[in-house]
Parts: C-alpha cells; sequence; structure tokens
C-alpha cells in the first residue's frame, strides 16, 4: 500500500520536508519531492542545483535551464531547489556532476535506486 501524501516520509525516515516553492517542484507541483504511481521517473531527490549539473542534464538531453512558457516553466538556474528524477542524479553522481541532496526533503523511496550512504556523502544537510 503506497503512502498518502501527508503521510510521505524522507530518507532519514521522518516527515518529508518541502523542497522548494520557488520555483514550485516536484511531480505533483506541490513544492514537495513526493511520487507516486503515476511518477515513472521518480522525482524524489530533492537538490540544490549547479551549473555542472544543469550543463550535464542538457548534455544527456534533459536541458533545465531553458524557459518552456508554453508549459508553464520558466527554467532553472544553479542555487535552485529541485526534485530530480533519482536515476539522473545517480546517472549524474556517476559521471562527477551530482548536485548536493537536501535529506530532510528527499522522499524515501529514493533508497529503491540510491544507497543512503551514497546520498549522506552529498547531503547539504549532514555534512
Amino acid at each position: 500500500m503506497a503512502l498518502e501524501m501527508d503521510d510521505s516520509l524522507n530518507v532519514l525516515g521522518e516527515a518529508l520536508k518541502p523542497c522548494s516553492t520557488d520555483p514550485l517542484t516536484g511531480f505533483f507541483r506541490d513544492g514537495c519531492c513526493n511520487t507516486g504511481p503515476a511518477d515513472r521517473g521518480k522525482h524524489t531527490v530533492c537538490c540544490l542545483l549547479t551549473d555542472e549539473f544543469l550543463e550535464f542534464s542538457k548534455s544527456m538531453g534533459n536541458d533545465l535551464s531553458t524557459p518552456r512558457p508554453e508549459f508553464g516553466f520558466d527554467g532553472l538556474n544553479a542555487g535552485d531547489r529541485w526534485c530530480l528524477c533519482a536515476d539522473r542524479w545517480a546517472q549524474a553522481d556517476a559521471n562527477n556532476a551530482a548536485p548536493h541532496v537536501v535529506l530532510e526533503s528527499t522522499h524515501l523511496n529514493t533508497l529503491e535506486i540510491i544507497p543512503f550512504e551514497i546520498l549522506r556523502q552529498k547531503a547539504l544537510d549532514m555534512n
């Protein structure tokens, strides 16, 4: 049985904290890295974006920095907090381009893809 959004937990086993409301992030655009069956990409990792990651993501075919007004997307900048797909974060980590993680805002389901120790090494709220 899936958790209800109000019951979402972070990777620390505590209540999931918001990642960002400006820009508004999350698969459900609720400011949190919540997930559910419709979220096939698992947008569960709350990150502090960097220019390095944004360039990496663009090189992999996912341009997050260019505004797309037709989708109500203003584009992202270094310093923004954003819910990334767990697979994309892991891919960036393998290429030394992963941004720092906010553990208290990273959904527990992330641990199905990324071990806690890897996340902890890049955590803003533990180092």
